[in-house]
């Protein structure tokens, strides 16, 4: 099977779908610096830099599929135009990104699709952006229903949720989700998914390839694989002042533990927090400032929040750290991807 990945990214989601079986033939974003790293990472895949609301774009992916069938569409659009137009402004030129891949499904018919989303959107305007989205894909002749997914069910150690809508070309089948796999109290932990790793305490700054444990839990053991390099893994250099701050916030801390008068230009919900080593990370965010790691006085290195979204150790990010921060939290986690496209890939195939 084929699939193309519409607002791609760095390409978690699309990675996901290529551990699943699923040959990528383009990922398609405007980020470059993204597009850099999608391009090392999938076997082959062509990144485009392209609008993907102009027909020229739709043209250009179907050129470089070739003879290739287009059988899957996997998707990430922006929504925020729908929170300024709302429901009957759905067609409104700020919502032309989302309704890219509406255009995208309507004119090439593929066998299935997958959209994630903010879970947002399934509450916006009481639902009705939602609602309109699963018509408009139902009069397309699809079989669509949505779904919030937590990553953390299916073995990321991230309490990560995502609104996803999965449609089967009526012809074929029905969405049927991924069941979870684990329940909240057999989460994978912060702890469980990176202690492993070096601490990075002495080599502050600097890149070091080389591992300095053996892997101690079945996650450390899949994130590795076959890797015998290291890489993205720089443990950023902080001021005295910064470190001596994060020491007094405790293990699942966060700045409403710092005594009075500290750290309080920063005071906002996610400020200063520390993640447990006992239970899976919050969101990974696109920044670094304000998550800390469990154990150790710094914000966590490149390689340790990818692999807190289920990146596996030899997918390799490029660009510069900033670029990089942006990449692994703006990313769909792999390992949900990997059962979305798991399920997606057993219905089109007729499976049980």
């Amino acid at each position: 099977m084929n699939a193309i990945d519409l607002f791609a990214g760095c390409g978690g989601l699309s990675k996901g779908f290529m551990d699943a079986g699923f040959e990528i033939i383009v990922g398609v974003d405007n980020d470059q610096a993204a597009l850099n790293t999608f391009a090392k990472n999938h076997n082959g895949a062509i990144a485009l830099n392209a609008d993907l609301s102009k027909q020229e774009t739709f043209d250009e992916i179907v050129s470089i599929a070739g003879d290739k069938s287009i059988d899957v569409i996997i998707a990430g659009p922006p929504c925020q135009g729908f929170s300024l137009t709302g429901p009957r402004n759905f067609d409104d030129p700020r919502n032309r990104l989302y309704l890219a891949v509406l255009e995208m499904v309507k004119q090439y018919q593929p066998k299935g699709f997958v959209i994630e989303n903010v879970p947002g959107m399934a509450t916006m305007y009481n639902g009705q952006v939602k609602e309109e989205v699963l018509r408009r894909f139902r009069d397309m002749g699809y079989n669509i229903e949505c779904k919030i997914l937590c990553a953390a069910d299916y073995g990321v150690p991230q309490v990560r949720k995502r609104l996803v809508y999965m449609g089967v070309r009526a012809d074929i089948g029905t969405p049927v989700f991924p069941d979870p796999l684990l329940s909240p109290d057999k989460y994978i932990t912060c702890r469980e998914a990176l202690d492993d790793l070096p601490s990075r305490e002495r080599e502050l700054g600097q890149e070091f390839d080389e591992y300095s444990s053996e892997p101690r839990t079945d996650y450390q053991r899949m994130m590795r694989g076959t890797c015998i390099v290291l890489s993205n893994h720089v443990a950023t250099a902080h001021k005295q002042f910064v470190k001596d701050t994060i020491a007094l916030v405790p293990e699942g801390g966060n700045w409403k533990d710092l005594p009075a008068g500290v750290g309080e230009s920063r005071n906002f919900h996610e400020a200063w927090t520390r993640y447990d080593g006992n239970k899976p990370s919050r969101t990974i965010d696109t920044g670094h400032r304000n998550h800390f790691h469990y154990k150790y006085n710094r914000v966590p290195t490149i390689r340790e929040n990818a692999r807190l979204q289920s990146f596996p150790d030899d997918f390799v990010f490029t660009g510069t750290k900033t670029q990089q921060n942006r990449q692994v939290g703006n990313a769909v986690p792999p390992l949900l991807g990997y059962y979305l496209g798991k399920a997606l890939l057993d219905i089109i195939s007729g499976e049980d």
